[in-house]
Parts: structure tokens; C-alpha cells; sequence
């Protein structure tokens, strides 16, 4: 190899990664650029088409930014989000920090749109501003006419300066309720069936939590569990779950019969009583390979080793349930047989319970393009309206979270069915995107 080459290569190639990075920017800054004028062309300037707590059918003007900066027509919100191909929350919050920036940070955004401010770090700014009154937020902006030098440790001391000249009682209740940010949250199960914790504790309660953690896991230790001591310190928090979940679980006595399977030890309990333990509830889907009997539906993995864990929203192995079923004092609930193919319509507007069973399982999350609420959480829309000869029936429903189900019913976005859970939505200016189990996928630009 000849060494003298290398640091010329190094630099063309850095030089190219430098280029695009500056493309990219240029890019990002034309987006911004047309969101801004975008905004400008959908204010919502007075009460008139305003939605309120009654008349939620009408279109409404949300604050996308903070105090000071217009409100925006939501359902033109709903389209711009759909056409940058970003999820409605995580869509709206972006354009709400350009809002913030076009029209609360001035002189941040013109160090964005000259090339001078990198767009993140503008996004980041507005994110801390978001909650500031319309006069912290101009003085915020006016220190930081020079902001690519700002780091974030001194904005965030800029944020707290401007809150306590400005809204001084604003701080002191900030500083009140800072307990209020407590909290304890499950994270995502992976691909091996574990889930990560987070939390904020009141510090006495977390030092109570950890000597009964610690506690719990030296006694498993004595009791010959040879794990870690990290490990046996999960387990420890476990089994503290476990201990308080029967004062939730009141199995009644006809519980008891076919759709109760007793695996691996579990138990059912006698009338009133409560029992400690996890409650399962399966959902049992067969096939024509499926070789499942009733005593065991996991009898045979092999016809189907993969299932579906309804709170985490994830695939998971036949064998972790078996794994979780096998906990002690399970009870396990065997839901009769559902099939998603089957078409059985009522005579009436009211969606039974088997429908919107049928229905969540079949499409998991809300059906408008990029939105991923669960459909446990959304409304089932009729897609032809009752009203107008549409059938109460699986076929005809569609899980829609609040927000969209008012875009459908009450703007011009429009869907069709293509299939039992593959939709094609249309926009009020008519672009297109097909929404189903692989995403949303944009179809073609509307007619020009």
C-alpha cells in the first residue's frame, strides 16, 4: 500500500461527506421554507370554522407552537403530515417547531434559512421555547442573534432566566410541582421477551423500593437461585408485581369449564375469591395445519411458533408463552375460536363486542396513513355510513383513532376498502396512499 495516496483519498472522501451534508441542509431549508408559507396559507384567524367541545364536526385551528403564533386548520395539518410521510403526531410536532421558529424565533429562523444554523439544532431550540409566553420566547430569540455558538447547556439556563423575568409565577409553580413528573414506564418488548424500565421516584420511595428489591433478592439467593444478583434482583421486582395483582382478579365459579385450560399448574379460583398470579387471556387462532387439542393449545409449536402479545404489540415464541404460562398461580382464559375471514352482520348501528374483537385483531393499529395508535384505543367506523345502507359487519368496519375518525367523517379525506385490511385512503387535495399490514406507501401526486 502505498501510504502517501491514503490522506488524499481521506480528504475527497471526507470533502463528498461534507457536500451532502450541505445538500441535505439546502433541502431541509427549501422544506422549511414551504411549510412556512404553507402555515401562512391555512391560519384559522377567527371563531368562525373553529371546532369546540359541541361542534367537533367543523374544521379547527390548533396551536401547533406556542402562545403568540397562529392556529392552523387541523385537517390541513392531517394532509401536509401525510404527504412528508411522517407519523400525525411526530408530523405535527415538526411542523409545529417550524411555526415556532417562523413565527415566535425570528432571528432563529433566519440563522436556519442563511445556512448559519443547522435545522436540528433549531428544532431542539423550539422544543424548549414550545411552553415559554410570546415574551420569554422574544427574549430568548433576541439572545440568540448569534445561535450556532449557543450550547445547550447555556440555552437551557437562557429558557430558565427567560421564564423566571417573564412569568415569575409560572416558575414558582414549576418548581411546586416537579413531583408531578414522576413516573414508572414499561418499555417495548424485544425480540428475546424482555422490556426495559424507566422511572422517576419520590426518593424515599425509591429507597424503599430498592431495600425490598434488595431484600427479595438475597432471600432467592439463600433459597438456592444461582443467578446474578442483577438477575435474581429482576425477579425479586417480579414477584413484588406479582403479590398485589389479586386485588384485581375476582374469578367467578362459571368460569370453570371449556374455555378455562388449567396448564402447567395454573389454578381457578372458588366463588368471590381472589387469587394472586397472572391472568392470561389467549386468543386461539386455527388453521388448516393447526394441530392444537383443548387441553393444550401449544401442544404441538411446530404447527404455528409464533404468536402475538396484545400489550406489547410485538411477535413473540410459542415457547416464551409457554415460558409465561408456567408462571405460578397463572390463570389462563381461552377465548373461543375467532375467525377474522368470518362475515356475520347485525340490524343495528351499535358494533357488538365479537365485532370490534374481529376487527382489532385483524388490523392492529388506527388505518389512516402513518398512524400507529392501537386499535384496542380507537373507534370502529362504519365505512359506508349506517345511515346510507352500510352493514354492521367486519367487512364494513374500520378501526380509526379519534382524530381520524372526525377527518373522515367530517373532511374530504376519503378510503376505500381494497381488501379486507388493505385501505386506499385520499387526501382533500388527492393524494393518495394505500395503508395496510406492510405500512402506508404513497400511491402517485395528485393531478397537476
Amino acid at each position: 500500500m502505498d501510504l502517501g495516496t491514503q490522506p488524499r483519498s481521506t480528504t475527497a472522501l471526507l470533502s463528498r461527506v461534507g457536500e451532502r451534508i450541505r445538500s441535505r441542509n439546502t433541502l431541509v431549508i427549501e422544506e422549511w421554507e414551504d411549510i412556512a408559507a404553507w402555515a401562512g396559507d391555512h391560519i384559522v384567524t377567527g371563531p368562525e370554522g373553529a371546532a369546540t367541545i359541541t361542534e367537533g364536526y367543523l374544521d379547527t385551528g390548533i396551536p401547533i407552537a406556542g402562545p403568540g403564533a397562529p392556529l392552523i386548520s387541523e385537517f390541513a395539518v392531517m394532509e401536509l403530515v401525510a404527504v412528508l410521510g411522517r407519523s400525525p403526531d411526530g408530523g405535527k410536532a415538526y411542523v409545529g417547531r417550524v411555526v415556532e421558529c417562523a413565527w415566535r424565533l425570528p432571528n432563529v429562523y433566519a440563522a436556519v434559512t442563511a445556512g448559519k444554523l443547522a435545522p436540528w439544532r433549531a428544532e431542539r431550540i423550539a422544543d424548549l421555547t414550545h411552553g415559554l409566553c410570546a415574551e420569554a420566547a422574544a427574549f430568548v430569540d433576541r439572545q440568540l442573534f448569534n445561535a450556532s455558538g449557543v450550547g445547550w447547556a447555556q440555552l437551557e439556563r437562557l429558557i430558565t432566566e427567560a421564564v423566571l423575568r417573564f412569568d415569575p409565577e409560572q416558575a414558582e409553580t414549576d418548581r411546586n410541582n416537579a413531583a408531578d413528573h414522576r413516573h414508572f414506564d414499561i418499555g417495548q418488548v424485544d425480540e428475546h421477551g424482555l422490556v426495559h424500565l424507566d422511572g422517576l421516584l419520590d426518593a424515599a420511595d425509591g429507597h424503599d423500593l430498592n431495600l425490598a428489591v434488595a431484600r427479595r433478592a438475597e432471600v432467592l439467593g439463600k433459597l438456592g437461585d444461582d443467578s446474578s444478583l442483577d438477575v435474581r434482583r429482576s425477579k425479586a421486582a417480579a414477584e413484588l408485581a406479582r403479590q398485589d395483582l389479586a386485588l384485581d382478579l375476582i374469578v367467578p365459579d362459571d368460569l370453570e369449564g371449556p374455555g378455562v385450560s388449567r396448564l402447567a399448574g395454573a389454578r381457578t379460583s372458588t366463588t368471590g375469591h381472589t387469587i394472586p398470579g397472572r391472568k392470561v387471556v389467549l386468543n386461539v387462532h386455527l388453521t388448516d395445519t393447526s394441530l392444537l387439542d383443548d387441553t393444550n393449545p401449544f401442544a404441538n409449536p411446530c404447527a404455528n411458533p409464533v404468536g402475538r402479545w396484545e400489550e406489547g404489540r410485538c411477535p413473540i415464541s410459542t415457547a416464551q408463552i409457554r415460558e409465561w404460562l408456567r408462571a405460578k398461580d397463572t390463570t389462563i382464559i381461552v377465548r373461543p375460536v375467532i375467525d377474522l375471514a368470518e362475515h356475520v352482520p347485525v340490524d343495528s348501528y351499535e358494533i357488538p363486542d365479537r365485532h370490534r374483537t374481529r376487527v382489532i385483531l385483524r388490523d392492529h393499529t388506527c388505518r389512516f396513513p402513518h398512524c400507529t395508535r392501537p386499535a384496542q384505543r380507537c373507534d370502529i367506523d362504519h365505512h359506508r355510513p349506517y345511515g346510507e345502507g352500510g352493514v354492521t359487519c367486519p367487512c364494513n368496519e374500520v378501526p380509526l383513532c379519534r382524530r381520524h375518525h372526525r377527518a373522515k367523517t367530517h373532511s374530504r379525506w376519503r378510503y376505500d376498502i381494497v381488501m379486507p385490511g388493505s385501505y386506499l385512503w385520499t387526501s382533500p387535495n388527492r393524494f393518495q396512499f394505500r395503508v395496510d399490514h406492510r405500512g402506508t406507501h404513497p400511491v402517485h401526486p395528485p393531478d397537476q
